[in-house]
């Protein structure tokens, strides 16, 4: 994943001249640094990313890296139309597993920045499944949410492996907000 782009490849992303990268740039629009004792500029992907989004232009190869990634893991479906309805499709893409096998190889393939595990397949599955998640190393910075059903109680296991739990029933705008804080607190340390 490029961390910082030279005005050529920003022009390439834009599918505009080199020229009028350097007038972005040139104009404080398009924030970046220079290279001391040179003319170059460099544009860090954050700085990219937010200057695509203001302008309206597409995201194009960045649109993966732009966009949080959620993995629901077992829900039903009031759930499931709820987040979507609060969770906005511009910042955030939402995945479904049905299964711990089926999220387990879609945390492979997907890498989601936040993993919500819905209780209702049973305490035990979802517990594993966070487990699991957790013994792998490349799930360490992933935000973990478990949805705990009205009937579960939260003692007897270690909540330590989520960063966070709501109990059903729970304010879907609220859940979405804590999504959207913890997803950006994590992008911003990484």
């Amino acid at each position: 994943m490029k961390t910082i782009f030279t005005t050529g490849q920003v022009a390439k992303i834009c599918k505009v001249a080199p020229r009028t990268v350097s007038k972005w740039f040139d104009s404080g629009r398009l924030r970046g640094y220079r290279i001391p004792g040179s003319q170059d500029r460099r544009i860090p992907r954050e700085h990219l990313i937010r200057f695509l989004k203001e302008h309206g232009m597409p995201l194009g190869e960045l649109e993966d890296e732009a966009m949080g990634k959620i993995l629901l893991v077992g829900s039903d479906i009031v759930t499931r139309s709820s987040l979507n309805e609060m969770i906005s499709n511009d910042d955030f893409k939402i995945e479904i597993a049905a299964s711990g096998f089926e999220a387990g190889i879609q945390a492979e393939s997907i890498h989601p920045d936040c993993v919500v595990i819905d209780f209702v397949m049973g305490r035990e599955e979802a517990l594993m499944i966070a487990q699991n998640l957790r013994k792998n190393s490349e799930f360490n910075e992933t935000v973990l949410i478990g949805l705990l059903s009205d009937e579960d109680n939260a003692s007897g296991f270690d909540r330590s492996v989520f960063n966070e739990t709501f109990r059903k029933p729970f304010d879907a705008a609220l859940l979405a907000e804590r999504i959207r804080t913890l997803v950006n607190r994590r992008k911003q340390l990484a």
